[in-house]
């Protein structure tokens, strides 16, 4: 009767099969992987700043119990990731800020053409009126209208959450661009970087069709 005895190497690989993969590690790997979305704006930055720490609990804990789990690879992945994009994100995003601004406008901001909540009965702040004749550069989305193409007037508003999804923007967020030719505006809803003359209407009549009304207008010669 002959008695077979497995090898040493034969054993381990028994034994790594038995251990459970790491369900941080994986985690690890997914935020890793959606660290790249921190190349699109600062508040997906946060990814991989979340992802730098999970990724480093996790390989301590698979480094404590290796006798029971695996996946340290996933976690170092994961880790690489995540510290290449919280580096590549703000790098991108702080040199597209820097280089985004035409020549000879100003950059504002939609928080400048909102009253002061202190100052009842203010209708346009000060600093929206000192823009007036102004060459500005502001970003906004388009409120969807009929017209999809050749766009020449539009209400440009803040934010997605108003224009979109069927929201009404407050009137000191809602500015009336007219584009000078030749340019036009295909729809999407998308951010766009808009530059020209900035105007102030801050007439009472403004406020007389709540959807319609608006203080603020903008000539454009300028559009991305």
């Amino acid at each position: 009767m002959s008695i077979h005895l497995e090898s040493p190497e034969s054993t381990a690989e028994q034994y790594e099969q038995y251990r459970a993969l790491s369900t941080s590690a994986v985690a690890s790997l997914i935020v890793g992987l959606l660290s790249c979305l921190a190349i699109l704006d600062w508040t997906l930055v946060a990814i991989p700043v979340i992802g730098i720490p999970l990724s480093v609990l996790s390989l301590a804990k698979i480094k404590r119990r290796g006798h029971e789990l695996t996946g340290a690879g996933l976690a170092q992945a994961g880790l690489a990731l995540s510290l290449l994009f919280v580096v590549v994100g703000p790098s991108r995003l702080t040199y597209q800020y820097v280089t985004e601004l035409p020549e000879g406008y100003l950059r504002i901001s939609y928080a400048e053409l909102q009253p002061d909540e202190m100052q009842p009965g203010q209708l346009v702040p000060p600093s929206a009126l000192a823009l007036e004749g102004k060459k500005i550069f502001i970003k906004g989305y388009v409120y969807p209208g009929r017209e999809k193409e050749g766009i020449r007037k539009f209400l440009l508003v803040r934010d997605r959450g108003q224009c979109c999804f069927g929201g009404n923007p407050k009137i000191t967020d809602r500015i009336l661009v007219t584009l000078e030719d030749p340019l036009r505006l295909a729809y999407e809803p998308r951010l766009h970087n808009l530059g020209g003359t900035f105007h102030v209407e801050a007439r009472d009549s403004a406020l007389d069709s709540a959807k319609g009304g608006v203080f603020y207008h903008l000539k454009a010669d300028y559009l991305q």
